[in-house]
């Protein structure tokens, strides 16, 4: 992976274990993000943004454990320009064989003015000096103006090359809520480029938020004007209305290479696995006609275009759906053993060892006994969940469930952590409510459902079932995923999964506890 400045290479800034893991609901544990990480470096990623070291204890932890098992990704640490804010993101890196620091502060005069309560002086005099005490521990130091966009363009310039006298080496550029057209951006960043002098590997960047559904438009924007490095997420989740989406701004420059004259790192083939990988991490599903990776970006109904397509793939499709990995299956039946579905696992890039690897090959077992072949996403989805499971984690031991028409539904569920078992039995408007209350009585825990989603893992009758829930419990909320091909079990396994993640808060607080901003 080249480190050099390169005019016609992009390099793909992914922000997916940071502004990403920001989207409400979602909390990944240290083992969930070492996947991402890795799985985002197998596809090529350049620079892997880990997270904001100073947040919580629990945010220094994964973006040090990160740092400290990737090897080719540049990995960096968000931090604002206050000194204790940096000196903690370079503690969080300095493991990594490319360590990046990102420091940042606003330069619009309603952040300035009514977040900040600092003049436009003191924001540049702020960010001179976190650049340069960044510069002092790497090389590699990225600088942002957040709100770059409602920023005055003369004052964010001037900022921006006292940033570059002190040592940045990367400006970028961000839409921090979404407000821009890719005509305004476009200018914007021209005149960035334009402006800002700086030395022959000086690279602009840009960061684009999806609130008026522009963000990759205005990301692309960028790159015709000269932006060498996007700042982007698997699946566009973020903030609010999410990021521009990785994937889609990748294949833009693959596919209209005619328009942008530019490449990236990027494995293409690995897209559709780092978005299944993500999207049943964090709990947030891709929609069927997410362009792209969605379940239907490669389906074709209507007669007129199976006709063509079985004709000639190009008449209705732009891209080969292989080239993105969309089409890669593999089977496995009730008759392999755990050689067979470890080996499978291997060669689909999940490294699983140990307890998770026991526990998935049984959620595999019982599978295989319900259902006629095992597919790749199948595989994924059981090894995700079982990811998500912490050691002191409650496990489902047991789930009976009664209903009827004229029957009020009746669930019975069991439970254990370590040597504790529960046992209990509850009502409900269903089975899947009588199950969920069934756990919430069993804690002895005040859970509010907040989302519910179901949907199949894959095609048929035996299809894997794939739940995912919010829950909100004394103002926190979390989510969680269960897999089955019974519904209300999968139901019932992924509000005990969301409970874990509330009872984990509250019996160690240091460990999910946040503060400061949210970041560009």
């Amino acid at each position: 992976m080249s480190k050099t400045f390169d005019p016609d290479r992009v390099v793909i800034f992914d922000t997916t274990l940071r502004d990403g893991e920001q989207s409400p609901g979602i909390a990944l544990n240290v083992m969930e993000k070492i996947e991402i990480a890795e799985q985002l470096q197998r596809l090529g990623v350049d620079v892997i943004e880990a997270g904001f070291p100073i947040s919580s204890p629990g945010d220094f932890e994964a973006v040090e454990a990160i740092a400290q098992v990737i090897e080719e990704s540049t990995v960096c640490g968000l931090a604002r320009t206050g000194f204790e804010d940096i000196d903690r993101a370079w503690q969080a890196v300095r493991h990594a064989p490319h360590p990046r620091i990102h420091v940042f502060i606003a330069t619009s005069p309603i952040h300035m003015e009514r977040k900040l309560q600092m003049t436009p002086e003191q924001v540049k005099d702020a960010a001179v000096a976190g650049v340069a005490r960044a510069k002092g521990y790497c090389e590699d130091v990225e600088f942002s103006p957040e709100d770059g966009t409602r920023s005055d363009p003369e004052f964010m310039v001037e900022v921006l090359q006292a940033v570059v006298d002190a040592g940045a080496t990367t400006l970028n550029i961000p839409d921090t809520v979404g407000y821009t057209t890719p005509g305004e951006f476009h200018d914007l960043i021209a005149f960035v480029v334009d402006r800002v002098r700086g030395p022959d590997n000086l690279r602009i960047s840009t960061h684009c938020h999806n609130d008026l559904g522009l963000a990759v438009a205005n990301s692309l924007a960028a790159v015709a004007a000269g932006a060498r490095q996007v700042e982007c997420t698997i699946n566009g989740i973020g903030e609010r209305a999410g990021n521009a989406a990785m994937e889609e701004i990748v294949m833009a420059i693959k596919t209209r290479n005619d328009t942008y004259g530019v490449d990236t790192g990027i494995d293409t083939s690995q897209l559709a696995r780092t978005s299944r990988l993500v999207a049943r991490l964090t709990g947030y599903p891709v929609q069927y006609n997410k362009a792209v990776v969605g379940r239907n970006a490669f389906a074709h109904e209507a007669g007129i275009h199976q006709h063509g397509v079985l004709t000639d793939k190009r008449t209705y499709e732009i891209m080969d759906a292989e080239s993105v990995g969309q089409a890669t299956e593999i089977v496995l039946g009730k008759h392999s053993g755990r050689h067979a579905f470890s080996d499978a696992l291997e060669k689909m890039g999940l490294k699983v060892q140990g307890d998770v690897l026991n526990q998935a090959f049984i959620r595999f077992k019982e599978l295989a006994d319900r259902k006629v072949q095992i597919t790749e996403a199948d595989l994924e989805a059981i090894v995700a969940e079982e990811l998500g499971v912490q050691g002191d984690a409650w496990q489902l031991v047991d789930l009976v469930v009664m209903g009827g028409l004229e029957k009020t539904p009746t669930a019975s569920v069991q439970i254990k952590r370590n040597g504790d078992r529960r046992l209990m039995t509850s009502d409900g408007d269903g089975m899947i409510d009588a199950a969920c209350e069934a756990i919430r009585k069993a804690l002895d825990i005040e859970a509010r459902l907040v989302d519910f989603n179901v949907s199949s893992v894959t095609g048929g009758v035996d299809a894997l079932g794939d739940v995912t829930v919010q829950i909100e419990s004394g103002g926190m909320r979390a989510s969680g995923r269960g897999v089955s091909t019974d519904v209300v079990e999968a139901s019932a396994r992924a509000y005990l999964s969301a409970v874990n993640k509330i009872v984990r808060a509250r019996e160690h607080p240091q460990k999910e506890s946040a503060e400061g901003e949210s970041g560009p």
